[in-house]
């Protein structure tokens, strides 16, 4: 009998006692996973920077997300959040001081500067700065502009110029029931931007996404433009306080997904939990069934820190320190999702791709 390979590897393993590397399951339409650069290069620049986005491309991802808010004159703008005294200098801008004000946003209460209460000429003034100065490097900081979401669809379209697989965009409404009680939706200018920019049909490079279901409802009555349904391991959609994230994430839940968008964006832990001591433990069943309804799978989020890492891939004790993201992403990989969320474009395009 002619032994193959594979086989012999196999029998090695069990003859030393190991147990075989699990195969990989397939994506959903069997292409590879695709590398979604989370706010651009931001493990190397200051997030949702045109500088990060452009990093992010030359590291090889496939697509840029930007977190789009709104400011007081209506104008789609790239932050983590409306607050952005975490991401900005506009701490140190004295003719803002009287700016400052504390709000409630999806059940929670926040102080400090919110882009609705600048126009963006105001918000052009101010200058970006790492989110997590205790993990990364602050270099960079107060070098950057607040980059608008047309701003982003330009770099787009000068670094697709002769490839032949456009760099993608991956927009996320935030907090999009907050802003529709100021006066400040996100569908009509998000979905005018993309249009301007030749953004259509079902195969356009480019996914939708929201914490929330009302408003990807609603972009779906208006676009058939493909939409994720981000999910967090705890809570439910802040428009929607009678469902339970765990509850969408439910064969059944995931049918209901399934009539208005494409995919989830799960938090990696609905994915592979991690055990009592943050060792990674066996695969859920989510990435199966959301296959089963049709839906696309790309947790979220990767980061070579050792303060985000499992246990197994840290390297050392240092909370900054670098460790072994590869590993972690090629678990993740053999559950067959279909795509994933990463601040760190070299390191996950080198395991995803064999891009060094």
């Amino acid at each position: 009998m002619i032994r193959r390979p594979a086989a012999l590897f196999a029998l090695l393993l069990a003859a030393c006692g190991a147990e075989p590397m699990a195969a990989q399951a397939p994506t959903l339409d069997g292409q590879p996973a695709i590398l979604i650069a989370h706010r651009g290069a931001s493990g190397e620049r200051p997030e949702h920077t045109l500088e990060a986005y452009k990093l992010a491309i030359e590291l090889g991802a496939d697509y840029i997300e930007p977190d789009l808010v709104l400011t007081k004159d209506g104008v789609l703008v790239a932050r983590h959040e409306n607050e952005i005294s975490e991401t900005t200098n506009v701490a140190d801008h004295p003719e803002f001081a009287s700016r400052k004000a504390t709000k409630t946003i999806d059940g929670q209460e926040f102080t400090g500067w919110f882009t609705e209460d600048f126009t963006l000429a105001e918000l052009k003034t101010l200058r970006a700065k790492e989110r997590l100065p205790q993990l990364r490097s602050t270099d960079y900081d107060g070098r950057y502009e607040v980059p608008t979401f047309d701003e982003i669809l330009d770099l787009l379209v000068a670094a697709n110029k002769g490839r032949k697989v456009p760099i993608g965009v991956y927009p996320e409404t935030k907090h999009p029931s907050y802003f529709i009680k100021i006066g400040l939706p996100h569908e009509a200018a998000l979905l005018a931007a993309l249009g301007k920019y030749g953004y259509k049909g079902r195969s356009a490079p480019v996914f939708i996404q929201s914490f929330e279901v009302a408003n990807l409802k609603a972009i779906r009555g208006k676009s058939d433009l493909p939409l994720i349904q981000l999910m967090d391991a705890e809570g439910g959609p802040a428009d929607d306080a009678k469902t339970s994230y765990a509850a969408m994430a439910t064969p059944v839940g995931l049918k209901a997904v399934a009539a208005y968008a494409d995919g989830i964006g799960p938090n990696k832990a609905m994915v592979i939990p991690r055990g009592a001591f943050g060792t990674l433990g066996d695969p859920t069943s989510l990435v199966r069934d959301a296959h089963a309804a049709g839906l696309k799978v790309h947790p979220w989020t990767f980061r070579r820190e050792n303060y985000f890492l499992p246990l197994g891939d840290k390297t050392g004790i240092d909370p900054a320190g670098h460790g072994d993201l590869g590993a972690e992403i090629s678990a993740y990989l053999r559950t067959g999702i279909d795509g994933l969320f990463s601040d760190n474009s070299r390191e996950a395009a080198a395991v995803m791709k064999g891009k060094e």
